[in-house]
């Protein structure tokens, strides 16, 4: 097998631990490039490519969360991560942890972790790998990392729902939810939400965005209900789709072209958050991207005009 047949092979592992510790598609992509360039560059073949390749992918990534810790702190407004629509990565093996760990709720948990305790975790955790390949992967010793996995694990843990709603149950709401957005009724909206259920935008200063969060079941529900017929008006049609392995949609304007992400996280019977991706620096990957300014400017015409 040539290195360029190997490479193929491990890519789609090599992005699934990029992208769970970047949080970012585009950053998960270079990290796999430079990861190819490196493993091009070895004069001899490793004893296990996967090992050597998935170390190698995990020292890229530490490096680049580590400038971009800095640059999130400089955000503006909410950080969310890069949407993810498919996961490359299958393994039926391990299936449940890596549906969980992609999810846009456990990955602004490991926000909350320093590098190398997120790098540690995503390997073990996620991905199952044994902890002399960690020590390798990380520069750390076998009994580092387990002290790292166990404040890992605390503060994910500390972060975590009590109760967490099954698939199919996930997505039969998200179902009633769009159903009552496309209706615009507040109170189908309203009974779906959990009391305490916020809505917010992540828009990084490059698109029309909520001014703060949005707070509470029966503000959420008026808001949204008020707004979707008028963007229904300028052309704005909207599809379920999978979002980072739950239950969301993908707007786009009346050329198809993207105009955000929704995500539902759903809770205890409860959409407990609603997040939506309008930065259009983290809609790219995913196809053309619309003028989300003109078309804020064609919703704000609309507004002023009776239904």
């Amino acid at each position: 097998m040539s290195k360029v047949e190997e490479f193929e092979g491990l890519r789609p592992l090599l992005f699934s631990i990029a992208y769970r510790i970047l949080g970012s598609v585009s950053e998960a992509e270079d990290a796999v490039q430079e990861a190819w360039l490196r493993f091009d560059g070895t004069a001899t073949r490793p004893a296990s490519t996967k090992a050597f390749l998935s170390a190698t992918i995990t020292r890229i990534s530490i490096d680049v969360l580590r400038s971009a810790r800095v640059r999130r702190e400089e955000y503006v407004g909410p950080w969310f991560p890069e949407p993810l629509l498919t996961d490359p990565y299958q393994d039926p093996a391990r299936s449940a942890e890596l549906a969980d760990s992609v999810s846009m709720a456990a990955l602004l948990l490991l926000e909350r972790l320093s590098p190398l305790e997120r790098s540690v975790f995503v390997l073990r955790e996620v991905f199952g790998f044994g902890f002399d390949e960690v020590a390798a992967a990380v520069g750390r010793s076998e009994v580092a990392c387990r002290q790292l996995l166990v404040r890992a694990r605390r503060h994910m843990r500390d972060g975590r729902p009590r109760f967490e709603a099954d698939r199919r149950e996930r997505q039969e709401l998200a179902t009633r939810f769009f159903d009552a957005l496309r209706e615009g009724d507040v109170g189908g909206l309203r009974e779906l939400l959990a009391a305490d259920v916020s809505l917010a935008g992540d828009g990084g200063g490059k698109a029309p965005q909520l001014a703060r969060t949005v707070v509470g079941a029966d503000n959420v529900a008026r808001l949204l209900a008020s707004v979707y017929p008028r963007v229904e008006r300028i052309a704005v049609t909207f599809e379920q789709h999978e979002v980072n392995g739950g239950p969301g949609a993908v707007f786009r304007d009346r050329e198809g072209k993207l105009l955000h992400i929704l995500s539902l996280e759903v809770l205890d019977g409860r959409i407990q958050a609603i997040r939506t991706v309008l930065n259009p620096d983290k809609l790219a990957h995913l196809g053309p991207v619309a003028d989300v300014w003109a078309l804020d400017r064609e919703l704000r015409r609309a507004r002023r005009q009776p239904l």
